[in-house]
């Protein structure tokens, strides 16, 4: 099974222009990840949708989607607004008042989580979501499930946007998840880059931007001294792929983007080919 990531869309940071730079670098990612051979399955959107939780660029995020030809899951991130997204996608189900629910396909049981606090900009996990998830989880402890979220409940060293993990709704995550083997991966987006880990011996998959990039710098930061380092860049818009071969997760990063071509599969390479192949087992 074959799940592509888009993540952190932010459509209308740019509110009155209809041929915003966000919505440019949206369509450049979809174009790409609907050209893919083979096609994904299914297309995750984990969060950040829209810059400010307006129904007119839930509007527009929903034209954009509408030329993808196979099913789009969405969660929630800290940009988002559960009311005017819900009332632009009324088919997408809820519980207890919070964007959560289930995909169940033939490989693997996803399940979609809502972490937003409206105000905030950190994740949130209250006790009406933990209750759903713990139900959710007990129901079927024998089929292989991810978890989809915007934040990722890990420290990632990028201080002025990490996670702390002693904060309140990652410690109610995880004793949630404890016990759960079936929990096979998480995928989540909210820190603007691509970064792989584990978390509470789940693996964990966190999706760049396909609007501009938070800068890798790992030194401390002090609010009351602005040092002038690098902040946001703007590299191709990103993209994620996600592999369930059976028994784990495989997860690639993608830009859309034209890449610098060096050697196409011809003649002169199928005899590399052949001997790669050759060495796995029949």
């Amino acid at each position: 099974m074959l799940m592509a990531q888009i993540t952190d869309i932010h459509l209308g940071f740019d509110p009155d222009n209809p041929t915003e730079f966000n919505r440019k670098r949206l369509d450049q990612a979809l174009k790409t990840i609907c050209a893919m051979t083979p096609q994904p399955d299914l297309l995750l959107a984990t969060g950040d949708l829209v810059d400010r939780g307006d129904q007119e660029s839930y509007r527009r995020l929903e034209t954009a989607l509408s030329a993808v030809p196979f099913p789009v899951h969405m969660c929630l991130g800290n940009h988002d607004l559960r009311a005017p997204f819900r009332k632009q996608f009324p088919d997408v189900p809820t519980a207890d008042g919070f964007v959560q629910y289930e995909v169940d396909t033939p490989a693997l049981r996803l399940l979609f989580l809502d972490t937003l606090d409206e105000g905030r900009h950190g994740g949130a996990f209250c006790e009406t979501r933990a209750a759903w998830l713990s139900a959710r989880l007990d129901e079927n402890r024998d089929k292989p499930t991810i978890l989809i979220l915007h934040h990722p409940p890990v420290e990632t060293g990028i201080e002025w946007m990490t996670t702390h993990p002693d904060e309140p709704w990652v410690l109610r995550l995880a004793d949630t998840v404890a016990g759960h083997d079936q929990v096979k991966g998480m995928v989540t987006g909210h820190l603007h880059r691509n970064i792989s880990t584990w978390w509470q011996d789940i693996s964990l998959a966190i999706c760049a931007s396909t609007a501009p990039q938070v800068a890798l710098d790992l030194k401390p930061i002090d609010p009351d001294n602005p040092d002038g380092r690098n902040m946001i860049v703007a590299d191709a818009p990103a993209i994620g792929l996600h592999w369930w071969n059976g028994r784990q997760l495989v997860s690639h990063f993608e830009t859309a983007e034209d890449h610098v071509l060096l050697a196409r599969y011809d003649k002169d390479l199928q005899p590399l080919v052949r001997a790669l192949l050759a060495e796995r087992p029949q």
